[in-house]
Order: structure tokens, then sequence, then C-alpha cells
């Protein structure tokens, strides 16, 4: 099979994301924050390699309990560790949110950045955090975050071979038009979810069998 030029990979990297809009025209952020950009840092910051609903369960709790930034900047870590047990890593992730909320306090005025390089300043936020709370929070696309969906669907669709979720969202944003850019976490995580799942890809199901390179139903 003749390998695939940059151009018939972008003609069918847009096609697939036609259809994204289609299939998921409204996607959203699954994690609740109630419009508050400091608790969606929060929430994405405590869903690394845990569930949105699982984050969902434990932050109504901790928001009663530390309602503000500065509620949260001088919480006993004990206390929170006690709210967020449920979850994966909860003694780093209670440790990283009290040393989120004391920066966003003391160094930002109480109010979350809004540009990536002070983002990633706060303590427990990478680049994909970042990504998603400039985007869903403020409208500002950066980039493209790459989740374990993401990743596991560029990868299926043969639009990155790279080996860490920084270099696939280089891929990404070298393969898609800027203005592709800000849907496609949100739409590739529910597609993840629903149709190419990582154990029981739904091929026959799928709407993207004919533009997938690893459709199993070829």
């Amino acid at each position: 099979m003749p390998r695939e030029t940059k151009a018939a990979k972008r003609e069918r990297a847009i096609a697939v994301e036609d259809r994204m809009n289609v299939h998921y025209p409204e996607a959203e952020c699954a994690l609740v924050y109630e419009g508050d950009p400091f608790r969606l840092t929060i929430a994405v910051l405590l869903s690394a390699q845990t569930t949105d609903k699982a984050v969902n369960k434990v932050t109504p709790t901790l928001w009663e309990r530390y309602p503000t930034p500065a509620d949260l900047a001088q919480a006993d870590v004990r206390d929170v560790e006690d709210i967020i047990r449920t979850i994966g890593f909860f003694r780093t992730k209670a440790a990283n949110v009290i040393k989120c909320a004391q920066m966003v306090v003391g160094e930002f005025g109480g109010e979350v950045p809004r540009t990536m390089e002070e983002l990633q300043r706060l303590p427990g936020v990478g680049r994909k955090t970042a990504n998603i709370v400039l985007n869903e929070g403020f409208g500002i696309v950066e980039g493209i975050a790459v989740d374990t969906h993401v990743f596991r669907v560029a990868h299926k669709l043969k639009f990155s071979n790279a080996d860490t979720p920084s270099k696939t969202e280089v891929d990404l944003l070298n393969l898609y038009p800027r203005e592709y850019w800000g849907p496609i976490n949100h739409q590739w995580v529910l597609f993840g979810r629903e149709v190419c799942i990582a154990r029981r890809p739904r091929c026959e199901e799928c709407f993207l069998c004919d533009l997938c390179p690893s459709c199993g139903k070829k």
C-alpha cells in the first residue's frame, strides 16, 4: 500500500473532524466546575489517571469545604486527602491542589492565569491541563489537550506514531488547521468512550471506519 501523502492525510483528518462535528456537535467537558476557572483547574488536575465520573463525586464536598482559592490555600492536606481518597494518587493530588491554590492566591491575585506558560507553573498542571483550562475556561485555543482517549484515537487513525502525548499533540497541530483545534479533545474523548473503546473497539458501529486504517471491519 503506498505511503499516504501529507496532503492526503490532512484531507482525511479534516473529513474525520467534519464527521465528529456531525456526531458530537455540542461536545462538552464532563467535569462539573460551575463555570469557575479555578474549580476547572483543580478538577482537571484531579482527573489525571482517574475518570471524570470519579472526580465529580468528590469535588462537591471539596468545594463545600473550601469554596475559594484562599480557603483551599489554607487547607490541611490530611483533610483534602480524606475528601479525595477514592481517586487515584490522592495523596500527591491533595498536596498539589493546595500548592496550586497557594500559588493562584500568592502570585496571581486569586485568579487563574490565562497563558500557557503561567498555567504550567502551577503545581500539578501540565500542558494537557493547561490546554483544557484555556479552551474550556477562557475560550483560548492554544493547542489540543491529548489525554489517553485522544492519544489512542490519534494513533488508531494513524495521525501520529509518537510515543508521548506532547509529541502526539505536535503531530495533530501540524496536521489540523488552527480553526479545527478547539473541539477535538471533547469530541475525541466521547468517541473514545463510546466507539473506539480501548479494550473492545466497536468497529462495526464506527462512523469513521472508511477513514480509519485500523478499522477492524475492513
